[in-house]
Formats: structure tokens, sequence, C-alpha cells
């Protein structure tokens, strides 16, 4: 599986943790940056993945800021985009399973790097269930084209 991250200079440290984690877990990333900790826009970088994973050049991605709110109402601008901005594991594995959420957004100061690695994982481990949530992400995707156009 290949995962699209990035994050802006708040996000960074835990943005290193994640790519770390992955890398070792095997999996292959796609890494947007930023690679500094000097001040940078987080709509830059949620768009460099959002549209990754519009493109299908990964299977999902990760986001990260200070909160992890502006990163995930950017990438959420993208037509086809479901970034869910989770803070414990419950909200991970329903974004997933209930809403087939593509990108995951964290918040460099609301959780800890133990606990974003657990979301992570089980962000990335839980499959979509559709059936009765195909239908409400099928009137998401309505509202997206009434509005996109």
């Amino acid at each position: 599986m290949k995962i699209s991250i990035g994050s802006d200079h708040a996000g960074l440290p835990l943005k290193q943790e994640i790519v770390k984690h992955l890398k070792d877990e095997d999996y292959e990333i796609n890494d947007f940056g930023t690679f500094t900790e000097k001040s940078c826009d987080y709509p830059d970088y949620a768009l460099k993945v959002a549209e990754d994973i519009k493109n299908g050049n990964s299977d999902l991605g990760i986001l990260v800021c200070g909160t992890g709110i502006g990163i995930s109402i950017a990438a959420n601008k993208v037509p086809g985009i479901r970034a869910a901005l989770c803070s414990d594991t419950f909200s991970a594995h329903a974004c997933r399973e209930h809403n087939n959420a593509n990108i995951l957004a964290l918040g460099q100061r609301v959780v800890g790097v133990g606990v974003a690695l657990d979301i992570v994982d089980i962000f990335l481990k839980t499959k979509f269930q559709g059936g009765r949530h195909e239908k409400r992400l099928n009137k998401v995707a309505e509202i997206e084209a009434k509005y996109s156009k």
C-alpha cells in the first residue's frame, strides 16, 4: 500500500515519527514535505497530498498540522477527498469503516506520538464496510457535485 503524507512546520515532528513508523511497517511513502521547521502554509501540503490521492498515485493519505483542523479543511476542498480529523482510535476506525475516509488528519499539538501511531495503524488497516454507508457517501458526493460547478 502506498501512503501519501504531508505536514506544515507545526506538524513536522509528528510527521517524521509517522514516516519512520510507516517505513518500519514496509509501506511505500510519497512524502510531500515540509522538511524544515521554517514557517509554511498548510494548504500547500494539503493540496499536494489530496491531489496525489485523487490522481490515484497513493492509496491513502496522512496530513499533520498543529491541530489537524486547517489541513483537513483544505484537503476536503478537493473533490473526492474525505479527510477525517482523528484524535482517538475509535474515530480512526469509524472514519474508514463508515465514511471511507481517504486522508487521516492529525494534530501535532493534540495527540502524542504513541496515540498518533495507534490511530495511523487503525486508519490504514480498517476497510470500508459499504452497505448502508455507500448510500450516505453517494449523498455526500451529490452535495459536492452541486457546489463544485
